[in-house]
């Protein structure tokens, strides 16, 4: 699914002439259909340390083939800021030893809980994966409040938006689980080449290392 960030402004991005976004909810736990099980056992983790750079790794390996680019621009600090708050839980996904996915909760105020993203890595597209990805991720946002947030309330609203730019299957598998369009719109989107995202880091690890250097000589 797409993030709904503002668009990105980069010199290799195209304009996509007519991008449809849909917003589309649950209001009812019980409105959640199960998914087949996969083929093998996939397994879910709370992330319990934010971290800028697991989190945009993900972003990256889950998001490039499904033209994920509005965070492109963050910096380090972005990305920092973005995580490390109670009320947002990423969540990865394992099968077969590999990371399989992962995804991201976000409790808002009014009950109102938002799935930011949610997808597989490559090698498990098209395994019979996703389905159960997103049931998973979408139980866990119902237990906003109880299993992550905690204190926040619990959850009336389970949302999200999706795009033609994601996956070809990815709104059908939305309607499966149970979610309803709330919203949709078609409008032009810049899009930056999903496949340069440079990341300046915080600091330049070359000077911290000259830096260590000359205080062993010192002391």
């Amino acid at each position: 699914m797409i993030d709904g960030g503002p668009p990105a402004l980069r010199g290799d991005e195209i304009e996509i002439p007519a991008v449809t976004e849909w917003t589309m909810e649950m209001l009812d736990a019980a409105d959640l259909h199960p998914a087949p099980l996969p083929g093998v056992e996939m397994t879910f983790t709370l992330s319990g340390v934010p971290s800028p750079e697991v989190s945009r790794a993900l972003y990256a390996a889950v998001g490039a083939r499904v033209c994920w680019t509005d965070r492109f621009p963050w910096t380090y600090a972005d990305w920092r800021a973005w995580v490390d708050r109670p009320e947002l839980s990423t969540w990865i996904a394992m099968a077969e030893g590999t990371i399989a996915g992962y995804f991201e909760i976000e409790a808002q105020p009014g009950g109102n809980t938002e799935i930011h993203l949610v997808g597989l890595t490559h090698a498990f597209v098209g395994r019979g994966y996703g389905g159960y990805l997103v049931e998973q991720c979408t139980r866990r946002a119902w237990q906003r409040g109880e299993l992550w947030a905690c204190g926040t309330g619990r959850a009336t609203r389970v949302w999200l938006r999706t795009s033609t730019l994601d996956h070809p299957n990815a709104i059908a598998n939305y309607r499966r689980r149970g979610f309803k369009v709330a919203a949709e719109a078609t409008a032009p989107k810049p899009v930056p080449d999903p496949r340069a995202a440079p990341w300046p880091l915080p600091h330049d690890p070359r000077v911290a290392s000259r830096r260590h250097e000359e205080e062993e000589l010192i002391t």
